[in-house]
């Protein structure tokens, strides 16, 4: 079989769940596409924002591996960038012959860009050298903030969200083009067209802005979904009293919206979500014409979730909750699947893809020192048995900006979040999915927290992380790092 060609969608904050069959997120050509693929139900990303979790797909590494903790492009980031020396999964692609095609949103480095990589660039947002200075930030507060944005008592209106001193922030309404998603697919059709004529094997990447906060989305979009049909989510209730203050303080802006405001949001994401599988679907059929279809392995993903309305919260952060963390990931390969239509339910992370990508195209081993973290998904896609998968998801998190070091673990039964700038938390996901409960000082948990602890520490010795130590003000969690080496 010839090399196969590839080409990724991947999407800005789409919860996972809106790509699965029992969810009422209306995407027929997702549907399609699961019919005719593999959906791994249960994937997720490292981090709760953007670019570690872009640079995690981009490389097959943790956070702790490659170097990109939060928004390269802001003025208070802990890091411009990657590491030096880590290497992307397109390098090995170009090597391996590929060319190599990217529009849309980058948000992995601040120094370097697609091109850095191998990849032709078609129309790029969030790119190489947009990184606000301080100077930057203040000239904003000095210029763009009006007397009316700096009053707490202004009128709000519907779907603002007042911010004294901040500028008034309006979380959902009407845009033909959100974000110039629509120039982006439109780039990709050109770079589709020229990778058909190129000879070569090739490798597609689009990515879009949609669905982000706020949630402007084109009318006729919208007018599918019906308001009254809107149920708030069961969580919508809990007030995180028993979970950090953070959480809830994180909540409060949120709570200047009304329950009709909550629903009618929920009702312009999803519209949102439909958006993009429509400009999906206009990617599938152009790909089809071109008649590469049958060898060509189509992802379909996105770097990180959203609350929509989870614990009355919005958009991602650090309140560790798995809708912030569960993203979409679709994989059809005519060619190369066998039994198509299935869904897989083990854990998969953004780093699985990577190894992924270079097992399919017959790249060159990578050497011990350059190994990704990340695990092939072949043995899925082939529907055989993949001996020893993971059994556990964990996450990495020094903050969005507000920083905080946080980190999770996560098992089909109970997952633990370890919060540095916090009280920590425990959920039992089988009798409370949606992590209502904190049960971290339940005196029947504690050895459920202690072998967790020690998962969670293995993991860190295991992927270079360095997020505690043993000094008496920070060493806050309720079992250390000595744990990984004793049997709990």
């Amino acid at each position: 079989m010839t090399k196969p060609n590839i080409l990724i969608f991947m999407t800005d904050q789409q919860r996972g769940s809106t790509v699965l069959p029992d969810d009422p997120t209306l995407t027929p050509n997702l549907d399609k596409l699961r019919r005719q693929g593999v959906t791994f139900e249960q994937t997720f990303c490292p981090s709760p924002h953007c670019c570690p979790s872009r640079a995690t797909f981009q490389t097959g590494l943790y956070p702790t591996e490659h170097g990109v903790w939060n928004n390269v492009g802001v003025a208070n980031t802990l890091s411009k960038g990657l590491n030096e020396g880590v290497r992307l999964w397109s390098q090995d692609l170009n090597e391996a012959g590929y060319e190599l095609y990217f529009s849309g949103k980058w948000h992995v480095c601040n120094r370097t860009g697609p091109a850095d990589y191998g990849w032709k660039e078609g129309f790029i947002t969030a790119g190489p050298g947009e990184r606000a200075s301080a100077e930057d930030v203040w000239k904003r507060y000095r210029t763009a903030v009006t007397a009316d944005e700096q009053n707490a008592a202004a009128a709000r209106e519907e779907a603002q969200i007042v911010r004294p001193g901040y500028g008034t922030y309006t979380h959902y309404g009407v845009n033909e083009n959100p974000f110039n998603d629509h120039d982006v697919v439109e780039s990709s059709l050109q770079d589709l067209d020229r990778a058909g004529a190129s000879g070569k094997p090739w490798c597609l990447y689009c990515g879009t802005l949609g669905p982000h906060d706020p949630y402007f989305v084109p009318q006729e979009f919208l007018d599918l979904y019906r308001l009254e049909d809107i149920e708030l989510p069961v969580s919508f209730g809990d007030k995180m009293e028993d979970k950090p203050a953070l959480y809830r303080r994180t909540r409060g802006r949120f709570d200047q919206l009304t329950e009709h405001e909550h629903r009618e949001a929920i009702r312009h994401y999803r519209a949102f979500c439909t958006y993009q599988d429509w400009l999906f679907g206009k990617l599938m059929d152009a790909l089809e014409k071109t008649g590469q279809a049958e060898n060509t392995i189509v992802v379909y993903t996105s770097d990180h979730g959203d609350y929509m309305a989870d614990h009355g919260l919005w958009c991602k952060g650090l309140p560790c909750f798995r809708s912030g963390y569960h993203v979409p990931a679709i994989v059809r390969w005519p060619e190369g699947i066998k039994n198509p239509g299935r869904t897989e339910n083990s854990f998969v992370s953004l780093a699985d893809f990577a190894p992924t990508f270079l097992e399919a195209a017959g790249a060159a081993p990578r050497t011990e020192s350059q190994a990704f973290s990340g695990r092939s998904l072949m043995p899925f896609l082939k529907d055989r048995k993949s001996d020893g998968w993971r059994a556990a998801i964990f996450t990495q998190s020094n903050g969005n900006e507000l920083y905080g070091i946080q980190r999770s673990v996560m098992t089909k039964e109970w997952k633990y979040v370890y919060n540095g700038f916090d009280y920590d938390e425990l959920y039992n996901l089988i009798d409370d999915p949606d992590e209502t409960v904190n049960r971290i000082d339940d005196p029947a948990c504690r050895e459920i927290v202690s072998s967790l602890c020690a998962r969670m520490w293995t993991f860190a010795e295991k992927h270079k992380d360095t997020a505690t130590n043993n000094y008496v003000m920070v060493a806050l969690a309720p079992v250390g790092p000595a744990s990984a080496y004793l049997k709990c």
